[in-house]
């Protein structure tokens, strides 16, 4: 597999507007012209088919970075780092697992994004963990969805309904609502007029995990990422389209226009998106489970 060095990079300093207007530009490849593509830059490092891969799914990019625009980062960094986890997709994309190149760049495009928000917010870092990532990223789009606007500290009705809808404590809510109203403050700010004496620092714990954990979690997601791979891989075209379609993309279709696609009714659909699901869990329960019953029986790999 070639270096990361050798991929093409996207340029963004013309603009945004220039930028946007050049991503949708480039044709979307068909999946044959995509797949030789693919094999093209993993066999022979032929990076002008590493170039088109890239600049095809530019507008995707795009597309992603645009939904984290609401954390007060340049959207110019967003795509930047957007682009970078596309190239990280490129560079590891297998085409003969059966993927579209763009079901599989989805994952790394909102990973170098996401940590990227994460990384820069705040001058204070908040906790890596994955339930306070997804409480960081889901609570403003929660409040919007509640009719909760902007505007300082929850009240305790506010609370309650935040807690609920999201099924986490209203202590982790209101500590994380205080970091997103409080971005860039001075550490010795005053929380409210109500609690005298009080600074946005009090309210700082450090619940970064440890090295170990964060590397035990990056492993943990790759194995997993590996494990559902091979699961597709079982699946038959129709199959695997579906499940992509349904479960994999940022906008699912429906079951009338799956059915509509394939000229089935959305019954149909349906059970056949059940019955790919369910043949997805089995083959990655057998394979934990016989790769656990190794690990068992052999000692540790290492």
């Amino acid at each position: 597999m070639a270096n990361t060095t050798n991929l093409p990079t996207t340029n963004i300093d013309v603009g945004l507007t220039s930028f946007f207007k050049e991503a949708w530009s480039y044709p979307i490849l068909e999946k044959d012209e995509e797949y030789m593509l693919a094999k093209s830059y993993a066999e022979h490092d032929d990076t002008d088919a590493a170039h088109k891969l890239v600049t095809s799914h530019l507008r995707l990019v795009a597309k992603i970075a645009m939904g984290y625009r609401g954390y007060g980062l340049p959207v110019s960094d967003l795509v930047s780092e957007g682009s970078i986890g596309l190239m990280k997709a490129v560079k590891k994309f297998d085409p003969e697992r059966g993927f579209r190149l763009s079901t599989y760049a989805i994952w790394w495009i909102r990973a170098s994004i996401t940590e990227y928000v994460l990384r820069s917010w705040s001058m204070v870092k908040l906790g890596t963990m994955a339930a306070q990532k997804k409480l960081f990223f889901s609570l403003r789009k929660t409040k919007s969805r509640l009719n909760i606007l902007e505007s300082g500290d929850l009240t305790p009705d506010q609370l309650t309904q935040l807690s609920i809808a999201m099924d986490v404590s209203e202590v982790e809510v209101n500590s994380m609502n205080r970091r997103l109203m409080a971005r860039d403050t001075s550490l010795n700010a005053p929380l409210s007029q109500e609690e005298e004496g009080a600074e946005f620092q009090d309210t700082l714990v450090s619940e970064c995990p440890s090295p170990e954990a964060i590397t035990a979690e990056g492993q943990e997601l790759s194995f997993r990422r590996g494990l559902l791979e091979d699961a597709m891989a079982e699946l038959n075209d129709r199959e695997k389209d579906i499940i992509t379609e349904r479960r994999l993309n940022e906008s699912p279709m429906t079951l009338d226009q799956l059915g509509e696609r394939y000229s089935i009714s959305r019954e149909r659909v349906r059970q056949l998106e059940a019955r790919a699901f369910e043949k997805i869990s089995i083959a990655m329960n057998d394979a934990q489970e016989s790769l656990e019953n190794r690990s068992r029986s052999n000692g540790p790999a290492f």
